[in-house]
């Protein structure tokens, strides 16, 4: 089972505040020895951060139009700021690993965790078979 461990933005990661200094030391060595640990344990599969929605886009979808809205995006607490992928045995793991994710955030933080769905989810068709030939999982 692959979850996904969401960082939320905040109104210092969409403004590019970059975590540098003796301030975010602490934060950055608790989230090395985090990763480090979910890695000894055979579980972590990526993790990352994610530039501002300053310098991204969406693109709607509106029928058969698509439209490029550019960034940035004003709902911060909405928005996505990194995260760390895991591959676990069941939701009980991962909700133990989540439990000991650090506060991404020196005051205020949040993250999400979402499981991904698996090609095994869905019933047999020509489609699965084909996304199971790109060997994505």
């Amino acid at each position: 089972m692959r979850f996904m461990i969401i960082v939320k933005a905040t109104k210092d990661s969409e403004a590019e505040v970059m975590p540098i200094g003796p301030a975010w030391e602490p934060l950055f060595a608790e989230m090395a020895k985090y990763h480090e640990e979910l890695q000894r344990a055979g579980v972590l599969l990526d993790a990352s951060g994610l530039q501002p929605s300053s310098k991204g886009w969406r693109i709607k979808y509106s029928g058969g139009k698509r439209t490029v809205i550019d960034g940035p995006f004003t709902e911060a607490k909405e928005l996505v700021a990194g995260y760390t992928l895991i591959q676990v045995k069941s939701r009980e793991e991962a909700l133990e690993w989540a439990r000991r994710f650090p506060n991404p955030a020196l005051t205020e933080g949040e993250i999400e965790v979402r499981q991904l769905y698996e090609l095994d989810d869905f019933g047999p068709s020509e489609a699965v078979e084909r996304f199971r030939k790109l060997d994505l999982a």
